[in-house]
């Protein structure tokens, strides 16, 4: 066999086993749970900021693919246009301190970093923006490895239990559950009892983490009735995986039934645990020396 035939055989080869590797990851990354929604793990009318997130992340998604097509067209362009023929000998013209094109190609990438700074910007600071007087308040406390919803209006909480790992997916009815009105604005309170969590409800498309000593907030309004997954999306530890929690948009009627439902007062600070705990002096030298 000859050398071409064996370089041939390989890249063949290499081909076929790229073309069944990307096959693969394809059909692995369907099996998802956000996968099998769709191209985007929400609709638009889940809450009142998903329209507007789902806009900034398409218009986004197309600025980059025309550029890259631009990029990528003149590439190949370059390539054929200015290849070396048979009969080319030494190097081509350099071309160097042409001023204009490098003003250009100065200019356009500002423009276009500034005109995606505007527009996120623009979505996130009204995303951010507190409601004055909500609807509804909930304290949530994420916990190794669970969660705790302190219903603030109502004086009302429930609390999660630390989950058992099983190796099987979370059963929906002993997750802990976080009730929300349809069409009523909520604030999130989020706090961390011990170390750094992460609140994600991929449906809401909104996610944002949790420390210990200070709180942060989301603030948005359902707008669609239905049971959303949620889950912790900071490594917290052994059982990070099974903090799991469920979100359920209901009526305000079936929420007023299940605040009735509910123990009365707050889970507060009482129950935090000191994750970084200070030193006693007396039981280190060197801070007792010092």
């Amino acid at each position: 066999m000859s050398s071409q035939d064996r370089t041939g055989s390989k890249r063949a080869r290499i081909i076929k086993i790229s073309s069944i590797s990307l096959a693969g990851a394809l059909l692995l990354s369907g099996c998802s749970t956000e996968a099998q929604k769709g191209w985007l793990p929400s609709d638009r009318d889940t809450t009142n900021h998903t329209g507007m997130i789902m806009d900034l992340w398409v218009n986004s998604w197309i600025a980059a693919l025309i550029v890259g097509v631009i990029t990528w067209g003149l590439i190949i362009w370059s390539m054929v246009a200015y290849r070396r023929r048979r009969d080319d000998t030494g190097f081509p013209r350099q071309m160097s301190y042409n001023l204009p094109l490098e003003v250009f190609y100065l200019t356009i990438p500002l423009f276009m970093v500034l005109v995606f700074f505007y527009f996120t910007d623009r979505e996130q600071s009204i995303i951010d923006t507190r409601v004055d007087n909500p609807d509804v308040v909930v304290d949530v406390r994420g916990k190794q490895w669970s969660w705790d919803f302190n219903y603030v209006n109502e004086d009302k909480y429930s609390a999660g239990v630390q989950p058992v790992l099983t190796g099987e997916e979370g059963i929906p009815e002993t997750l802990p559950t976080l009730y929300l009105p349809v069409n009523k604005s909520v604030e999130l309170q989020l706090n961390a009892r011990d170390v750094q969590h992460s609140f994600w409800v991929p449906a809401f498309l909104q996610k944002r983490d949790l420390y210990p000593g200070r709180t942060n907030y989301i603030n948005l309004t359902p707008t669609k009735e239905g049971t959303f997954e949620g889950k912790c999306a900071e490594l917290c530890g052994q059982y990070h995986s099974a903090m799991l929690f469920q979100v359920k948009v209901v009526s305000q009627e079936e929420f007023d039934q299940v605040m009735g439902t509910l123990q009365d007062g707050q889970l507060g600070d009482e129950y935090d645990r000191d994750a970084y705990p200070e030193t006693d002096p007396d039981l280190d030298p060197a801070r007792s020396s010092g």
